[in-house]
């Protein structure tokens, strides 16, 4: 039976390693008999929530994977107003038209729900703390979308990067080509996110016969800092810059960024038996279909 997926966002970073999956046919084998409904904001509004009610019906939609949010992190501190349409009323009107309807909705959440404290691996139980406006928009987010459609899955992730868009594997590549040495905070830990192994891991998913729900969070595996992320990207693309390890003092933004994020995935890999690559490992894959 034809499935029906909805991708919001599709021209980002995730819903364009989906939109990759499908093209190299790799969907099929992930989720079988899927019709794919690919959208940005040129051509579903999520904010305008007369116009996904009436796209869903029409498309008979019974999946949608929420991939659109307002990520300028920075930026947020200024334009909170924005932030707030897309990242809470957005969710919001996926999760009413879905609960309407009866369609399964997969909602994108991050790191930056939490404060940033933790000593170890942060599963979902924990406390939420967001420090900035972003954080508080996508928690906010995340509770409008349980407030309309409880049985939702959430995947929260963390320092999301593709071979499309920008981002900081990107950056570092640029500058990297550009300057003789760079300076890189050292004093923040996460682990980075492959956009390319959470698009085949949500896909994975969906494939299974019980319909997931839950909270639940996707990082790759091992754990790095900006600047032990730096050195590989340089190492494995074989450029020659000199880096510096910094504090996050000593680069002040707008926003705050958790010091420690971490995310803890036994509860994704339990409950859907998925097997997490090393974030080095598909680091290493990234660059390869860049050509490095």
């Amino acid at each position: 039976m034809i499935k029906n997926i909805l991708i919001t966002g599709a021209e980002g970073q995730l819903g364009s390693e989906i939109q990759a999956l499908v093209m190299n046919q790799k969907a099929l084998r992930l989720l079988a008999g899927g019709q794919y409904h690919f959208t940005d904001q040129s051509t579903l509004d999520i904010t305008d929530v007369e116009a996904v009610y009436a796209y869903m019906q029409q498309y008979k939609i019974d999946y949608c994977i929420n991939c659109a949010a307002y990520t300028a992190v920075d930026k947020a501190e200024e334009q909170e107003e924005l932030a707030q349409l897309v990242n809470v009323e957005g969710p919001r009107n996926l999760a009413k038209a879905a609960a309407a309807l009866g369609a399964k909705l997969v909602h994108i959440s991050t790191d930056y729900v939490y404060a940033g404290t933790a000593s170890g691996p942060i599963r979902e139980t924990a406390v939420t703390d967001p420090q900035g406006v972003y954080g508080c928009t996508k928690l906010a987010g995340e509770q409008a979308v349980l407030a309309e459609l409880p049985d939702a899955l959430i995947i929260r992730t963390a320092w999301v990067y593709s071979s499309f868009g920008q981002n900081f594997v990107k950056t570092m590549l640029r500058l990297g080509q550009e300057r003789p040495s760079l300076s890189v905070v050292a004093d923040q830990i996460g682990s980075p996110t492959f956009a390319g192994d959470l698009a085949e891991a949500i896909l994975r998913i969906l494939g299974q016969e019980e319909a997931p729900s839950g909270l639940y969070h996707y990082s790759n595996e091992g754990v790095a800092s900006w600047y032990d992320f730096a050195q590989a990207i340089f190492e494995l693309a074989q450029i020659d810059c000199a880096l510096q390890p910094i504090d996050t003092k000593d680069y002040p933004t707008p926003a705050k960024r958790p010091a420690f994020s971490l995310l803890h995935k036994g509860k994704i890999k339990g409950n859907f038996g998925l097997q997490i690559p090393h974030w080095r490992e598909s680091l290493a894959r990234m660059l390869k279909t860049l050509r490095y």
